[in-house]
């Protein structure tokens, strides 16, 4: 069991961490790139609604465990975007503090989820509700770990949104965090179901998640509906998601 963990959980979290020394780390969060990096057509030239999941490596060494999460959304001749994070920095729940597809810190985001049109459109009012009345809004409520952090927040906005039908990346540590504080539920895409403790253990089983087993918020697992392996800290590997 010994050997199985060891090959599972931390010898993919040593081979993500050798892989962040080797590109130098991250530069101080103060000076990093946040810039966009163009995975937005401009919101003015774009009429059609539009919801976006995104997802980037979190800050400095953090990252080699983790990865941040946000949403964006516009509604039908919107001329702007609108950005949702939830971070541990005030108020948690943050609105276009940063571009909408801005590198986090310097780390380059993927498209976790991509909407258009009518479809995002009739998403968007489920996705405000579900950001108005999240639970975890007020000061000191952000947690690192296990939970609630970023992910636990999108995980929650898509849990309400099941058209998504989506699962966030492996390394989206806190994403598995019980925010109605119950030990059992459907998974956020509800095709399955999830059992965890706290955001401390868990599994998941699910046609969208696949098969995922939490250990102190890392998570390792399979997908069979896309072939994939998913490891702590390197992520999915295989099929993209």
């Amino acid at each position: 069991m010994l050997q199985l963990f060891t090959l599972i959980y931390l010898l993919p979290v040593a081979i993500s961490a050798a892989l962040y020394v080797s590109r130098g780390g991250h530069s101080n969060w103060r000076s990093a790139d946040r810039s966009s990096v163009g995975l937005l057509r401009p919101a003015r030239e774009n009429p059609e609604a539009v919801v976006r999941v995104f997802s980037a490596r979190t800050v400095s060494w953090r990252g080699i465990f983790a990865t941040h999460s946000w949403i964006v959304i516009k509604e039908h001749d919107a001329r702007a975007y609108q950005r949702y994070d939830y971070t541990a920095w005030g108020r948690p729940i943050w609105v276009d503090r940063f571009e909408p597809d801005a590198r986090w810190f310097g780390s380059v985001p993927q498209v976790v989820f991509a909407a258009d049109g009518a479809q995002a459109q009739a998403m968007i009012p489920t996705i405000r509700a579900a950001i108005h009345e999240y639970r975890y809004s007020n000061i000191g409520d952000y947690h690192l770990w296990p939970g609630p952090n970023s992910n636990t927040f999108i995980a929650t906005v898509m849990r309400a949104v099941p058209e998504m039908r989506v699962s966030l990346p492996p390394t989206a540590v806190g994403k598995d965090y019980p925010y109605d504080g119950r030990w059992w539920g459907v998974t956020p895409s509800h095709t399955g179901v999830c059992i965890n403790f706290g955001g401390y253990f868990g599994i998941t089983m699910g046609w969208v998640e696949g098969l995922e087993v939490n250990v102190l918020g890392a998570v390792a697992g399979l997908d069979l509906r896309r072939p994939a392996l998913k490891l702590p800290g390197l992520g999915r590997l295989g099929v993209p998601g």
